[in-house]
């Protein structure tokens, strides 16, 4: 069984909001879904282990975010040289970006933190859903690419990290 594509999750959160479940959980080979739902709230909240990757070539979507990546480099000659060593944390949807859980509340992670898997680093809003976005990596954010509350395209560079 192959992963489940970004449409059939949508349809999946969609179902599970409207039928008043409060929790479904699909685990797959090296893919695991959790969506849990906020009785008193009226919300649900989908967070994700290891979110799907997909192959670039049947999206559209990645082409038109490569300009915007590439233009940074430029800037500094050094730049591209210095940041191959580093991991890209991407973007695994279109949304809007959150550093921190709310207005007010820390950040998840700055520079210079180190993470580990399974650790948190931000908040992808997708219609009205609020997606843990969780590092898959070890190692030491050594920058971040979005500013908080701007849009981002599926695939998008949001973070550096230094594995070392």
């Amino acid at each position: 069984m192959e992963p489940m594509n970004i449409t059939q999750i949508q349809d999946l959160i969609k179902f599970v909001a409207k039928s008043g479940v409060s929790e479904v959980e699909i685990e797959q080979k090296d893919f695991k879904l959790t969506i849990k739902t906020a009785a008193s709230k009226k919300e649900v909240q989908v967070i994700t282990a290891a979110p799907p990757v997909y192959a670039p070539a049947p999206l559209p979507g990645p082409a038109p975010a490569a300009p915007a990546a590439a233009a940074p480099p430029p800037a500094q000659a050094a730049a591209p040289a210095a940041e191959s060593k580093y991991i890209t944390v991407k973007a695994p949807m279109i949304g809007t970006f959150y550093r921190a859980a709310g207005p007010g509340k820390p950040v998840f992670v700055n520079v210079g933190d180190e993470i580990k898997p399974g650790k948190t680093l931000c908040i992808i809003e997708a219609m009205k859903l609020f997606n843990e976005i969780e590092s898959e990596v070890s190692g030491k954010i050594v920058k971040v690419l979005v500013d908080d509350a701007k849009p981002v395209e599926y695939d998008q560079p949001l973070f550096l990290v230094d594995p070392a």
